[in-house]
């Protein structure tokens, strides 16, 4: 595949509405923010961007979120294997919490060194909720 056809497919990719994107610097600080972020966690990206993650990261999850974000930064690699599934909650702009998957992908220099991290989410709140009411049924029946 040509260089032109890979940056033109990855642009498509990355600007969908289909899944939120999102990377962070070393910092924490939301640097992209696609369409599909928009429509995942309500946020623009105007109001996203320069911001913390903690603008998600629901309080609770913070200091375990921060933990591991700061030693993957730190030693470039992540327990989480390439394309492992994560699920967590999040935070929505209206406060409101969500569950969502996403895989995350670290962004390297030419030296190794950790640039930042990138992460492909989806809300996956509605099969949640599903499954919850399940286990409750099965555990009542």
């Amino acid at each position: 595949m040509d260089t032109d056809l890979k940056q033109r497919l990855a642009l498509a990719v990355l600007e969908s509405a289909a899944e939120a994107v999102i990377y962070s610097d070393r910092e924490g600080i939301i640097r992209l923010w696609n369409a599909g972020a928009e429509r995942v966690f309500g946020f623009t990206a105007d109001e996203a961007l320069g911001q913390s993650l903690d603008l998600i990261i629901p309080e609770r999850q913070r200091k375990v979120h921060w933990d591991g974000y700061g030693a993957v930064m730190e030693s470039g690699q992540s327990r989480y294997g390439s394309g492992d599934l994560l699920s967590v909650p999040a935070l929505t702009k209206g406060g409101g919490r969500i569950s969502v998957e996403f895989t995350i992908v670290p962004l390297k220099d030419g030296d190794g060194r950790m640039l930042g991290m990138a992460a492909i989410l989806r809300d996956v709140t509605k099969r949640f909720e599903e499954m919850k009411a399940l286990r409750r049924q099965a555990a009542q029946g």
